[in-house]
């Protein structure tokens, strides 16, 4: 009986690790990712377990046209495994609301499935008024949301199974500085989403620099017959706050000291701008002095440029001036009553 259980639980286990098409996962990783959960299972036994046995219950598929062979379900399978529950389904509707302003159509696309299971869970609770959870929920951005950057379909898949498998990817890439399309081959380290356009960290072959590709840029990808090479010192959350994506000016920390007015201070104290910010009223005024210990990066200096006449800042120096010239040029641009172009 313990043999059978064990059976059976691996059995589920394999459900819920086969992901629906047009993902993928290779037999060495299914049997390494069995291993991780307690289940030892030999190779030829994983693959006779998926096609002699699952395969013939339930719609799974199998890419053969290379090796090691991709598992994957029907994309309409509907089964969940284990089933969603009311919470559950309540968070990913809200999910699905948030993600389609962040991520590519193609990524959230790879999630529809589970946001289709959780609507439809929703709309059989018509008797208790959760069926209209979907209608009154929404996730707004803050500030100004650009349009996600297309992603092609299976340069996700294959760039995401290349990383996930460590492999390197042979492609065809558009510089956005010559606007011409060039072949690398390179070693993926990490994906980063950052606004409206998602990037793949790599190095390209023969070199040793990390460099960042926009995903929407790779015209072409396929998996390299190139061995992949580690960056063994790679740290993605130490690269990022390196500044990688931030355009960090300098590498320590500096003391922001600004004047704001009431709305930004409501916002700041709501949401504020780092852990050690204070906000002290400014006597005989509307105004508030903001102090606060900020990354020396482009980022917070586009946010204070954003708040316009509503902050003054007194420090640092740079920024100050920083903010100074931009508003004179943009006061210039307004000024200037000769427009480069004819208005019909």
């Amino acid at each position: 009986m313990s043999d059978a259980r064990d059976t059976l639980f691996r059995y589920l286990t394999m459900l819920q690790l086969i992901p629906r098409f047009p993902g993928r996962i290779a037999t060495p990783v299914l049997k390494e990712k069995l291993a991780e959960r307690g289940f030892k299972i030999d190779t030829r036994s994983l693959q006779r377990d998926l096609s002699q046995k699952l395969s013939t219950q339930f719609p799974i598929g199998c890419d053969d046209s290379q090796k090691p062979y991709r598992w994957y379900f029907d994309r309409d399978f509907q089964c969940q495994l284990p089933a969603l529950d009311v919470p559950s389904a309540l968070t990913l509707v809200l999910a699905e609301e948030y993600l389609k302003g962040l991520l590519p159509p193609v990524v959230v696309g790879q999630l529809s499935p589970h946001f289709t299971d959780a609507r439809r869970l929703l709309d059989e609770m018509n008797a208790n008024g959760l069926s209209q959870w979907a209608r009154k929920v929404r996730a707004i951005p803050n500030g100004k949301a650009l349009i996600p950057a297309e992603i092609d379909e299976s340069t996700w898949q294959t760039i995401s199974e290349a990383l996930l498998e460590q492999k390197a990817v042979d492609v065809v890439y558009l510089s956005r500085s010559s606007e011409t399309e060039k072949p690398f081959t390179l070693h993926p380290q990490g994906i980063v989403s950052r606004h409206s356009a998602t990037y793949l960290l790599a190095h390209v072959n023969g070199f040793e620099d990390l460099r960042q590709f926009a995903l929407h840029r790779i015209k072409q990808a396929t998996l390299s017959q190139h061995p992949w090479q580690a960056q063994p010192d790679f740290d993605i959350d130490r690269y990022i706050q390196g500044g990688a994506f931030g355009y960090r000016q300098g590498p320590s920390d500096v003391t922001l000291e600004a004047e704001i007015a009431k709305p930004v201070a409501w916002l700041l104290q709501e949401t504020p701008l780092s852990e050690t910010q204070t906000i002290e009223a400014l006597p005989d005024s509307n105004w508030y002095r903001l102090t606060a210990q900020v990354p020396d990066d482009q980022q917070t200096l586009w946010w204070l440029m954003g708040m316009g006449a509503n902050v003054k800042v007194t420090a640092p120096a740079t920024w100050r001036e920083a903010l100074k010239k931009s508003a004179e040029q943009v006061l210039a641009h307004y000024q200037d009553t000769t427009l480069t172009y004819e208005t019909h």
